[in-house]
């Protein structure tokens, strides 16, 4: 019985067309993995053209050195909120207190440092565990007793609000000890020679652009040892460089002025910190878990009511801390402090990427969420955009974020 091997075995391509093959083959490979990635990568690619718009549209004043460093230094506490925000967004709640208990902390910093002369690392310490308790014990009625969140920090932010005032007795008080102030608008120290550019933040910038080639390499490694989908090579190199050149011009912009804000550490340290806890901890683990499903977590064993109570009362303490971060930029504590913090927390969550229906987002899409924020506030005001239209852009913004998860996931469910 003969064979016809010419079914089996396809005659070679043109070299015009077996290009063109392997050209729209890497295309729907690069394609395929956007499409995969796109939550994790909108937010990010839309930042980058927000920053470019921007740039051209105020004639470079955008990344101007000092404007860059204004730029960290009036969103940081904006950027603290929202990392805690994101992780009760995850869990499946929200936090409507964090504006209110971030003017309480402030207030309370003052009486403390203003009037009684408590030394201010002493009062830090105090005020950070002010926001820990008020956090427990917000957690502790949304975790123990099963009041929803939304009724519970709503309280808060009313409870809040009324204190700042009854502390302050309606007045602004300050000005705040010279080593706080430092904190939250100092600049890190110059060191070595001349350069004429800052040594210690081209050095930092070094160490960070190290750590996300490295954090790079290292999840993809492991996503191919448990033969999980990632980016084709091209494209991974491609994001790799981009995050590479992302990170260098922000360091040379940085370090051509005054050098890193000392608040830039802080959020430094805090997105390493929490993204480690979120994506490689237990408790990270968990919390994905309840946000996602909440059955299901305790039919896995995950203790559900202590990990929603570690959740506010890390909201808590993030919160004392980003009000010490805006009392000593401003050197004043005032009853108005913190006024619609908590929507502009909420709002760079879910521009970040969080799911309403909780068990979504990381901590650096918090980060991205914030500074889509800062840059389109920052930029609206270099153009000459009024306030009002200021709101009417970032809700419509907002709008599109939240449309954009539910258009994802019903694409993904079909």
């Amino acid at each position: 019985m003969s064979t016809d091997v010419t079914e089996k075995t396809p005659a070679p391509a043109p070299p015009g067309k077996g290009g063109a093959a392997a050209g729209d083959s890497l295309l729907k490979l690069l394609v395929d993995g956007m499409r995969r990635n796109m939550r994790q990568y909108g937010m990010l690619i839309a930042l980058g053209l927000i920053v470019v718009l921007f740039e051209v549209w105020t004639d470079g004043d955008l990344l101007l050195p000092r404007n860059v460093s204004n730029l960290v230094l009036q969103n940081s506490y904006i950027l603290i909120l929202a990392i805690g925000m994101m992780l009760v967004i995850i869990a499946g709640h929200i936090d409507l207190s964090v504006g209110s208990l971030t003017a309480f902390v402030g207030a309370a910093a003052a009486v403390l440092m203003v009037r009684h002369d408590v030394p201010w690392p002493l009062a830090v310490v105090l005020c950070l565990l002010l926001g820990a308790a008020a956090g427990s014990l917000q957690g502790f009625f949304i975790a123990y007793l099963g009041i929803p969140s939304f009724i519970v920090t709503l309280a808060g932010m009313l409870l809040f609000r009324g204190l700042t005032e009854i502390v302050l007795k309606g007045q602004t008080l300050g000005p705040f000890p010279e080593g706080l102030q430092k904190a939250s608008n100092g600049f890190l120290p110059e060191v070595g020679p001349d350069t004429n550019y800052h040594n210690l933040t081209v050095l930092l910038g070094l160490v960070v652009i190290a750590f996300v080639v490295y954090q790079e390499v290292r999840d993809r490694r492991r996503q191919l040892e448990f033969d999980l989908d990632v980016l084709p090579t091209k494209m991974f190199l491609t994001k790799l460089v981009a995050l590479i050149a992302a990170v260098l011009v922000v360091t040379l912009l940085l370090a051509s002025y005054k050098g890193a804000p000392v608040v830039l550490i802080i959020l430094g340290v805090l997105v390493v910190g929490f993204g480690y806890l979120m994506r490689n901890a237990i408790i990270g683990r968990h919390v994905y878990a309840i946000g996602g499903n909440l059955p299901a977590a305790k039919l896995s064993g995950v203790k559900d009511k202590k990990v929603v109570f570690l959740v506010f009362l890390n909201m808590g303490m993030l919160a004392a801390l980003a009000g010490l971060v805006f009392a000593a930029r401003f050197n004043a504590a005032s009853p108005k402090a913190g006024l619609n913090f908590e929507l502009e927390a909420i709002a760079a969550s879910f521009i970040g990427g969080a799911s309403m229906s909780g068990g979504v987002g990381t901590v650096l899409g918090a980060i991205i969420g914030g500074l889509v924020l800062g840059v389109l506030n920052n930029g609206m005001n270099l153009v000459g955009i009024g306030t009002d239209w200021q709101q009417v852009i970032k809700g419509l913004v907002l709008l599109a974020a939240v449309g954009f998860d539910v258009w994802n996931k019903r694409k993904s469910g079909s």
